[in-house]
Parts: structure tokens; C-alpha cells; sequence
């Protein structure tokens, strides 16, 4: 009688290569390239996350979009300006020193904050109505977020999360 023993190899074979894994704890800079900020910058005036702060405007009135950002936790630094605004899907505009910005002149902070102000009429001046760039409509977030680059009072820059526009009624 003749026993197949070809099963039974690959079975040997499975186990042992799966006892040979080991696995990777924990993420540390060997595992991953995000590094949160030593110094933290939030939204104080997000009404919601989607997932990054949400603020709001509306297409009745003057339409303004304001966002105010802070300085928070106990770095030892303060704010000194928001040195480039750019509106895009992503964050390689803002790191492109080529890029066209949103901003003609640094934005001074007052008190470890900084608000930035536009409305819905002058982001179209900038971001023409088009396929990718959608006229604005009710409850519907604007195509481009806003990203940031901070100028710290030491003169270190920071990148904080990008900042969604919804637009209501």
C-alpha cells in the first residue's frame, strides 16, 4: 500500500515557515514616516472633522471663510505668521516653492493665534469654476482644502492638517 505523502510534506513545510514569521511591534521611525508635530496647531473654529477641521460658509451674505488657528500645548514657542496659504488636493503644493499661493504677504499672529479670512468669491478668482474645481454648492465641501505654512517665533516651520470648506445654504 502506498501512502501519498505529498499532503503531508507541504503541511510539515506551511508550519514551519509560518513558525519562522516574526512580527514587527509597535510603530516607531523604523516603521513609519509620520512624525506628529512637536508643536501642535489646531482649528479652533472647526465645526466638524471629515476627517481634517471643517469650517463653514454660506452662499447667502458675504460668503467670508474664516479660520483661526492656534497654538496649543506648552512647546515654549509662539506663533509669528502664516508665511504661504495655498488651496489644493494636496500637500505637495504647499512644500512647492514654485506653486502659486493663495497669499501676497505673511499673515502676523497675535497672542499664539493667527485667522486667516476669504470668502467664496475670491477662492474662485483664484480657483477658476472648471471639471476638477465645481461651482460652489449647498452642502458640499469646496474641491480645494486650505493648507498652511507656519512660521514659528524661532524660525522653524510647521505644515498643520489641511483645512476643509463646507458650503451651506
Amino acid at each position: 500500500m502506498l501512502i501519498n505523502n505529498k499532503p503531508v510534506s507541504l503541511l510539515f513545510l506551511s508550519v514551519a515557515v509560518l513558525c519562522s514569521c516574526t512580527k514587527q511591534h509597535g510603530f516607531g521611525p523604523d516603521y513609519t514616516d509620520y512624525n506628529p508635530a512637536q508643536t501642535p496647531i489646531i482649528v479652533t473654529n472647526a465645526v466638524d472633522y471629515r476627517p481634517d477641521p471643517t469650517v463653514t460658509t454660506s452662499l447667502s451674505g458675504d460668503s467670508s471663510i474664516t479660520i483661526t488657528l492656534s497654538l496649543t500645548g506648552n512647546s515654549g514657542r509662539s506663533l509669528k505668521q502664516i508665511t504661504e496659504v495655498i488651496g489644493s488636493t494636496s500637500y505637495a503644493a504647499i512644500q512647492n516653492p514654485n506653486s502659486k499661493f493663495y497669499n501676497a504677504a505673511p499673515i502676523p499672529a497675535t497672542n499664539n493665534s493667527v485667522t486667516f479670512q476669504t470668502s467664496i468669491r475670491e477662492y474662485f478668482q483664484h480657483y477658476p469654476v472648471s471639471v476638477a474645481n465645481p461651482k460652489a454648492t449647498a452642502n458640499a465641501e469646496l474641491t480645494n482644502r486650505f493648507y498652511f505654512q507656519i512660521t514659528l517665533d524661532d524660525g522653524s516651520v510647521v505644515y498643520p492638517t489641511p483645512v476643509r470648506v463646507l458650503v451651506l445654504q
